[in-house]
């Protein structure tokens, strides 16, 4: 170019310009001209052809002020070139665009650092204009550059129109950014967050952590972040996705995903979701594939993970299998009763029974675990909290006992100290949920009139299936007998076994009884009458010489009653029927001595 040239501004983008062209501008560059921008957008100049643009730019006489790069193939070869020229001559150029290359790990730390120097005026461009409102965004809520760190953080900045997904996608996407890390957290991000973001897994990005931790992203977010984590571009290695509303449909989502891309991701997060029955097998299973790099499969959260280091009984096993908890015996601190109920809780665990009986667990413990169990009272079948001082605990153990969504099948409290109230309180709950209740245990507790009342109650609603009652040691009398009897006779075709032993019913409670075993529709098989002051059963014996009322009979306990005359006549009618007589004062309870202090 002519010294005398008046030209200021060259376009040549969309040239095909070369390396060899490259070399021509940098002598132009070498002369003295007013030329100030220079574009060259869209040419593949590579590194060799920047390499001789920078030659132009070292030269003392070079007065350019704009030069655009953009789409050029430029890599990190070219970005140092270009440093080193602006670092011998760093007073003229105000504005250098390089978006679309690819810096490699330290091209735009090197030309970021030229802006240090007091002399450089410099306005470098590497992103577009939405990823650099992202970048912006990013500086002012957390004061950092994203395009000079590996991990960014912003969990809790809400993040809930799609716009500013888009925006921060597209930052993900360039390749000036450089991110491993970045935390969403508590964001606000929805299903159309998911979508933006597959869009980032599938640019083969450098993304290797990805935490997108409590926010209602559901199974239908999952399935849109699917499609980024089957394609083959995805190289995530981590993937944190706790407290997302995630169920069984979002987890077979992901187990699709990695089935198709099994050899990247290294760690998977759900703590804090539901898995439904198969959620946590259709994951599971991927670790049997020899080609799935998933070493970390989290369900569960890290108290409930602790229970596996402390609790006895669940030491050392895998805690997503284990249905059955028994701790009997076991004195449980604090610590320990914590660590069960973070178990309950996990939506993950499929803990159904929970024997702890005589664990000295109190009423702070109890209200614990109920706590627990409310949050998560679909999977228990069988509670029993036996032999514990639990007291007025029990009124707590009311609030699951109402959930709609409550299953349990077989609740134990004996001998747990409770008063009349809490007998009330807890007939009184099962009463507005009866269906699911197979076994209730009552025995070794005080029962007054109020729990009576309310037993029967429940007894007599249709809904109530009960087919163990255990009211052993309860301080029954005639009177509460004969309210009992009345209430089975109502809805007597569930009941299989009563144990009223240890009451003192007497002759006239067996008379009562008598009543509900006429019943054609009684299909009663055990029934313990243990120590209850009986001294005749004619009645019993004249009640049970019907076909009918031993159809179904296999096991009648009278042992310890000073039964007279009569005794005779009950043995001639249970003689060829198959059912088991006791009548020798040796017979033990052998389900329920070790609570009731007999």
């Amino acid at each position: 170019m002519d010294s005398h040239s008046k030209v200021e501004k060259i376009k040549l983008n969309n040239c095909r310009l070369t390396e060899k062209s490259c070399s021509v501008l940098a002598t132009v560059l070498s002369s003295k001209t007013i030329l100030k921008e220079i574009n060259l957008n869209n040419s593949r100049l590579l590194d060799s052809g920047v390499k001789e643009i920078c030659e132009g730019l070292k030269n003392p006489v070079c007065e350019l002020k704009i030069l655009r790069l953009s789409n050029c193939s430029v890599t990190e070869e070219g970005y140092k070139a270009l440093a080193s020229a602006l670092r011998s001559n760093p007073s003229h150029l105000i504005e250098l665009d390089l978006t679309g290359n690819d810096p490699g790990q330290s091209g735009v730390k090197e030309l970021s650092d030229l802006l240090q120097d007091p002399n450089c005026q410099l306005i470098l461009r590497f992103l577009s204009s939405e990823a650099e409102e992202a970048c912006h965004y990013v500086r002012r809520v957390v004061n950092k550059n994203p395009l000079l760190v590996r991990e960014l953080n912003l969990s809790e900045h809400k993040l809930n129109s799609t716009h500013k997904v888009k925006q921060l996608a597209a930052l993900l996407e360039d390749k000036h950014c450089k991110l491993n890390i970045i935390q969403l957290c508590d964001c606000d991000l929805t299903e159309e967050s998911c979508l933006v973001l597959a869009t980032v897994l599938r640019s083969n990005s450098s993304l290797k952590e990805l935490d997108m931790s409590n926010n209602n992203l559901q199974d239908s977010g999952i399935k849109k972040l699917q499609n980024g984590l089957e394609n083959k571009n995805c190289t995530l290695e981590k993937l944190r996705l706790s407290y997302c509303s995630i169920t069984e449909e979002g987890n077979k989502a992901l187990a699709s995903a990695l089935r198709s891309n099994p050899s990247h991701l290294i760690e998977l997060d759900l703590t804090g979701n539901d898995p439904g029955q198969s959620g946590v097998k259709q994951l599971s299973d991927l670790l049997q594939d020899p080609n799935c790099q998933l070493k970390t499969l989290r369900f569960l959260s890290p108290d409930a993970e602790r229970a596996s280091e402390y609790v006895p009984g669940l030491v050392g096993k895998n805690l997503l299998l284990v249905k059955e908890l028994n701790l009997s015996d076991v004195k449980l601190g604090d610590t320990q009763v914590n660590q069960i109920a973070a178990l309950l809780r996990d939506k993950h665990s499929q803990l159904n029974t929970v024997i702890l009986c005589g664990c000295s667990i109190t009423e702070k413990q109890c209200l614990i675990l109920t706590s627990a169990l409310k949050s998560n009272p679909s999977h228990l079948r069988e509670l029993d909290l036996s032999g514990n001082k639990i007291n007025t605990g029990v009124n707590h153990l009311c609030d699951i006992l109402m959930h709609s969504h409550c299953k349990l099948e077989r609740l134990r409290f004996s001998g747990c100290e409770m008063t009349d109230e809490g007998f009330s309180a807890v007939t009184s709950a099962l009463k507005s949920n009866p269906s699911h209740l197979r076994e209730l245990v009552l025995s070794g507790n005080k029962l007054g009139d109020s729990g009576v009342k309310h037993l029967c109650d429940l007894l007599m609603n249709p809904k109530c299936k009960l087919e163990i009652l255990n009211l052993c040691k309860c301080r029954i009398t005639k009177k509460y007998c004969l309210s009992l009897t009345s209430a089975l006779k109502s809805n007597p075709s569930h009941l299989r076994e009563l144990d009223l032993s240890v009451n003192q019913i007497n002759k006239t409670g067996v008379n009562h009884l008598c009543d509900v075993l006429k019943d054609s529709h009684c299909k009663l098989e055990r029934l313990s009458l243990n120590d209850c002051g009986i001294t005749d059963v004619a009645c019993l014996a004249q009640s049970l010489d019907k076909k009918t009322s031993l159809r179904f009979l296999k096991e009648l306990d009278l042992s310890n009653n000073k039964i007279g005359n009569s005794k005779k006549q009950l043995t001639e009618v249970l003689k060829e029927s198959g059912c088991e007589l006791r009548l020798d004062s040796e017979s033990l309870l052998k389900r329920f001595d070790g609570w009731l202090g007999l």
